[in-house]
């Protein structure tokens, strides 16, 4: 029999992907929706061949029922404290009631269990939630990802392929973790559907420090790309305390310009290890020079 999955978070860009991932893999798919999601995000779902199911998502019961029968619950879900900790409280509590065996939560990050508290705001969310999943009797696995590599292509100093530079902070030799949206998708997919993973899942399309991608982007652009020093990673961390205290509005945002200074930071910071690259040997995971081949492309066409 098809494996059934439930995915909450399916209207976004990665929710998405992971549905149309899941139906590649032959498994039945249900996305629970809120009662106000706007028209176009409806019918977006509705072209694929899955249930919809619009109900309020901090109502247990009703999230209860969703649940039923189902092999495994994704959590896709982006958002504050609302969000990533009440929102998926009460998914996972409906998980548990209606018998679900595994629960894959909205991580899809750098590696926050190596970070200390206080350091990034949204990692503290997620933090906070995985006290409770801890002691749940279900199943679960963390995919951690590093960087969505997209983030090259929004203007990110780290890659700028206008101005032919590569900006870091502390160490021009640091490791940092990128996978592609879609590989993710298709790895969670395939986690959803196996029901030997392990609490943790590591990988990364591709681990580049600032010295490399500059060779790389160098080379495939035939022209030199310059190494920009932004400071020491305790610079950075004085630079996001003064934008933080400047902006205190925020607070009630997803992404505030002192929060993605901190994801910054966290790729500043950590590599994952061990990486879970092989485990699915069907996904070939998009790697550095692909990827920037395809930025290259697009730049070359605008």
């Amino acid at each position: 029999m098809n494996a059934k999955i439930l995915i909450a978070g399916g209207t976004g860009n990665l929710g998405g992907q992971i549905i149309h991932k899941l139906l590649d893999e032959g498994a039945e798919v249900r996305a629970v929706i809120r009662p106000n999601t706007p028209l176009e995000k409806i019918g977006t779902l509705k072209q694929y061949d899955i249930g919809v199911i619009q109900t309020d998502l901090t109502n247990i019961n009703e999230l209860t029922l969703a649940c039923k029968d189902v092999d495994c619950v994704i959590s896709a879900l982006q958002g504050l404290e609302d969000v990533i900790v009440d929102v998926q409280s009460a998914l996972l509590q409906a998980a548990v009631n209606a018998g679900v065996p595994r629960f894959i939560p909205s991580d899809f990050s750098s590696d926050f269990t190596k970070q200390a508290a206080g350091e990034n705001r949204n990692f503290d969310l997620r933090r906070k939630f995985h006290e409770q999943l801890e002691k749940a009797p279900i199943a679960a696995t963390s995919i951690l990802n590093g960087a969505f590599a997209e983030i090259l292509t929004y203007g990110n100093p780290l890659l700028d392929l206008s101005n032919n530079s590569i900006s870091y902070w502390e160490d021009e030799n640091q490791r940092i973790d990128f996978t592609t949206m879609n590989d993710v998708a298709a790895f969670t997919a395939a986690a959803a559907m196996d029901a030997t993973t392990p609490r943790f899942m590591r990988i990364a399309g591709f681990q580049v420090s600032p010295k490399e991608l500059a060779a790389l982007a160098g080379e495939m652009k035939e022209q030199e790309f310059k190494l920009i020093r932004q400071g020491s990673l305790e610079d950075l961390w004085a630079v996001i305390q003064r934008e933080r205290a400047a902006h205190p509005e925020g607070e009630n945002e997803l992404y505030p310009a002192w929060q993605q200074l901190q994801y910054m930071r966290s790729m500043f910071s950590t590599t994952l290890f061990p990486l879970n690259n092989n485990r699915y040997s069907d996904i070939k995971l998009t790697g550095a020079k692909t990827f920037i081949n395809s930025l290259l492309q697009v730049n070359t066409a605008n």
